[in-house]
């Protein structure tokens, strides 16, 4: 998945990012899996009606409109998905970040003939592998992209904390906290640390050693360090 940044009219800065070419033509097959089904319970219906198909144009003509408005309908009334970008929490939008009018979809729409259908999908590709912003042609020549709204978690974010192999925890007691709240614990002290603001990782201290029924062996910082690490081993070196 690619990342790149743009600036807003405000001077704003967003950090896109753009949605890998694997999802895209993954959320393209799910799609098509829905317009084959579509298709065979059309043939089924028309089979059951009677209808000539070789002449009935008129039904044809209206159960065939759906397959040809497919993505140019789905992106206009869902927020820039279809079914299968859904599916993979993709999402066409503008380059500056914000929604596309009809025009954008438009105009991305028309282009799929040249993009995905008379080239087999292979012009799409690699504009969108040259590119670097998750464009095929279509997307140039509306200004729109599709992005990934999988939400990124950061080490910073997580739970986790380098320990050495040979480690040896001190408090065993660590495992009354559940991830979630260890996560919590972690973001704290280390908004605290970052801030310089000493008071509130001695009042974390004090909470979390009551929790845990200890009485810290260091100075609160080092403490809630150990804290970390401990709990780190404990529920994923053992």
């Amino acid at each position: 998945m690619d990342n790149f940044q743009i600036e807003t009219a405000q001077n704003v800065s967003i950090q896109q990012n753009a949605a890998g070419i694997g999802d895209r033509i993954l959320a393209f097959l799910i799609d098509m899996l829905i317009i084959i089904a579509y298709l065979i319970a059309v043939f089924f219906i028309m089979a059951a009606l009677d209808v000539d198909l070789g002449r009935g144009w008129a039904f044809q003509l209206i159960f065939g409109l759906p397959v040809f408005l497919y993505h140019l309908l789905w992106e206009t009334f869902w927020n820039g998905r279809s079914p299968g970008k859904a599916t993979l929490k993709l999402k066409v939008v503008r380059l500056d970040g914000s929604k596309p009018s009809f025009s954008n979809y438009l105009v991305r729409w028309l282009l799929r003939v040249l993009d995905i259908t008379l080239a087999t999908g292979s012009i799409a590709v690699i504009t969108i592998l040259l590119k670097g912003t998750g464009q095929r042609l279509g997307d140039i020549a509306a200004t729109t992209t599709v992005i990934s709204e999988k939400q990124r978690v950061k080490f910073h974010q997580t739970i986790l904390v380098d320990i050495p192999e040979d480690y040896i925890p001190i408090y065993p007691q660590v495992t009354v906290f559940s991830d979630n709240e260890m996560r919590k614990i972690k973001h704290i002290f280390q908004e605290a640390k970052r801030d310089g603001n000493h008071n509130i990782i001695v009042q974390l201290s004090i909470k979390v050693s009551g929790l845990m029924d200890v009485v810290p062996e260091e100075k609160p910082m080092k403490f809630l360090s150990k804290v970390l690490e401990d709990y780190n081993y404990y529920t994923q070196k053992m």
